[in-house]
């Protein structure tokens, strides 16, 4: 018989090379630098090489003087390493909003709020031209079109002068952690002088820190230095074991992580899936029946807990980040001394970043520490142990199990300002809209149709994310977190038209307008001869007093902004 050829795919990240300009020769010249020039070329697969990853997984990029790299609160996928020249990181409290190039909402006064009224634009999403032409701020300034568009620094002398940082040396790596979790960088990184800097995308980050051990225990070691322990020290439960019982426990933790990191890619065609198509796609963090081997604390992420139900699964709630699962089992067992299994299955909705503490150390060190009151309190009731996590103080059993899987598997409770519309209520008079619409110049920033449950509507409208997928990749950080209140928000006059946060949004709640002057013709960019087009999306009202205006509008309380870690709220509004 002859030999017949087997085929393999390659991953499929690699279609697209996270940059594409990367040569054989620049492969060459960064295996020859640390820390690849010490890896070990054959703990690497020959259809996975280092050689590969560093090609398909990495780009080179050669910054200017002032050229921001990070800036703190976005949310990061990459860690970058510098190869020449050096880079400054911002010691706290940082640098100033408009220096990154957000905005500083400021609510508007009374007088301000009540002109809204009587205000009628003839032409839709009109600008005024004078901010492009000056900038937000003379501190700052835009290099670059598209996906290559960045923030600068126009005074890096007075930067360096007024504010506190410290030099990133050549050879030198950081964003390491917001690489492993997608979390929020916790400091702006700059070029001083020029720069080349290495940046290396999650999956190949996560296959080199898989595979070469020296390198792994490296990062491990700075999270638990600069991260794990704070994380800890911040939940109600060790934050009154002290440093050296929080250090021990900081050393035993495992980190692990679920499902897809980019989860959002695929959110629409798995939406259009069944139950059981869709609940099988999601990994299983541990299942019902297993022993209780860690206390499960989700860093970033949600999971869906289940109990088993005749031949299929019910969702009992869900977790995010700063819970827990596992603890009554752990106590039960600790206290009874027999070994009661998992009631319940904790599968990741997405992508789940997990971090598992030994069930002896939990043991060991934290129950012993707790008062009776404390144990009784986390360890559920006898015969109706079930590991729910610390939502249940939430409410979500208090939801009608059907509008439970409806949120879960649609991702909405991903949202801590997610509107529903009680379609029965709703006598479509148009309120909300036009209260929105007065907020905002006559342009409405949500629109009234989404998917539903019953009689009831979740609309296209922002949510303001706990995980906002938008604002990964902007290249100026137009997108980002409000720093009053933490709303996802939109600096119009740095926000370049790239589309990146609209593309990346798998709700379709950001769209692309094209602006115009105040004479009503489109503003047309000079370079690329084509109408400037910006994201547009619902701000809850950031400015506004009193907030979101479509809800207050409502006559008929058929509208609600929901914050998704309030579940209760939301049952005693469905149950009104």
């Amino acid at each position: 018989m002859a030999d017949t050829a087997t085929t393999i795919q390659r991953p499929q990240r690699w279609d697209s090379p996270f940059g594409p300009e990367m040569t054989d020769a620049d492969v060459k010249r960064i295996l020859s630098l640390k820390p690849f020039s010490d890896m070990d070329v054959d703990r690497f697969p020959a259809n996975q090489s280092l050689a590969d990853i560093i090609k398909n997984d990495m780009r080179l990029s050669r910054y200017n003087d002032g050229d921001i790299v990070v800036r703190a609160g976005d949310y990061g996928n990459s860690a970058f390493l510098v190869v020449s020249g050096e880079a400054h990181v911002a010691l706290p409290p940082g640098l100033p909003e408009e220096m990154l190039g957000r905005s500083s909402e400021q609510p508007r006064g009374v007088f301000a709020a009540l002109s809204q009224l009587w205000k009628n634009p003839r032409y839709p999403e009109v600008r005024d031209t004078k901010r492009y032409s000056s900038g937000a701020s003379g501190a700052t300034g835009t290099r670059g079109q598209d996906q290559d568009a960045r923030i600068f620094l126009q005074d890096v002398p007075a930067v360096l002068d007024k504010h506190r940082t410290a030099t990133i040396s050549a050879g030198e790596m950081f964003g390491e952690i917001a690489a492993l979790g997608r979390t929020q960088r916790t400091a702006t990184v700059f070029a001083a002088g020029e720069a080349e800097l290495l940046e290396i995308r999650w999956q190949g980050f996560k296959e080199i820190r898989r595979r070469v051990d020296d390198f792994r225990k490296h990062v491990d070691n700075l999270y638990r230095k600069n991260s794990l322990t704070a994380h800890l020290q911040a939940m109600p439960m060790f934050s009154h074991l002290s440093d050296d019982i929080i250090e021990k426990i900081a050393k035993e933790t495992l980190f692990e992580t679920y499902g897809n990191f980019d989860w959002h890619t695929s959110y629409n065609r798995l939406s259009e899936g069944s139950s059981q198509e869709r609940l099988a796609r999601e990994p299983i963090i541990v299942a019902e029946g297993d022993y209780p081997d860690g206390l499960l604390l989700v860093r970033s992420g949600f999971a869906r807990i289940s109990k088993s139900v005749n031949n299929g699964h019910r969702t009992l709630q869900y977790i995010g980040r700063g819970n827990v699962f596992g603890l009554p089992e752990i106590i039960h067992n600790w206290r009874q001394k027999d070994s009661k299994p998992l009631q319940t299955s904790l599968r990741a909705l997405g992508y789940t970043d997990i971090l598992r503490v030994p069930t002896s150390i939990i043991e060991e060190l934290l129950l012993p520490t707790l008062t009776t009151e404390t144990i009784d309190g986390l360890a559920g009731s006898g015969e109706d142990l079930e590991s729910t996590g610390e939502m249940d103080s939430a409410g979500a059993t208090d939801l009608d199990p059907g509008m439970l899987e409806f949120l879960v598997e649609n991702r909405y409770i991903n949202g801590s300002a997610t509107m529903l519309i009680d379609l029965d209520r709703c006598v479509r008079c148009d309120e909300c809209v036009v209260a929105c619409s007065k907020g905002h110049d006559n342009n409405p920033r949500f629109n009234r149709h989404g998917r539903t449950y019953d009689h009831y509507m979740v609309a296209n409208a922002c949510m303001h994310c706990a995980d906002p997928v938008c604002m990964i990749g902007c290249p100026t950080g137009a997108i980002h977190r409000s720093s009053s209140a933490g709303q996802v928000v939109i600096n119009d006059d740095t926000c370049i038209g790239c589309a990146t946060c609209a593309n990346s949004c798998p709700y379709d709640n950001i769209r692309m307008v094209d602006v115009r002057d105040q004479a009503g013709s489109f503003i047309v960019d000079a370079t690329m001869n084509v109408p400037i087009a910006k994201a547009t999306k619902c701000d809850l009202c950031v400015d506004q007093l009193g907030g979101p205006a479509c809800q207050r509008a409502c006559p008929h309380d058929a509208l609600k902004r929901t914050d998704m870690e309030d579940l209760r709220s939301l049952a005693d509004w469905l149950d009104r």
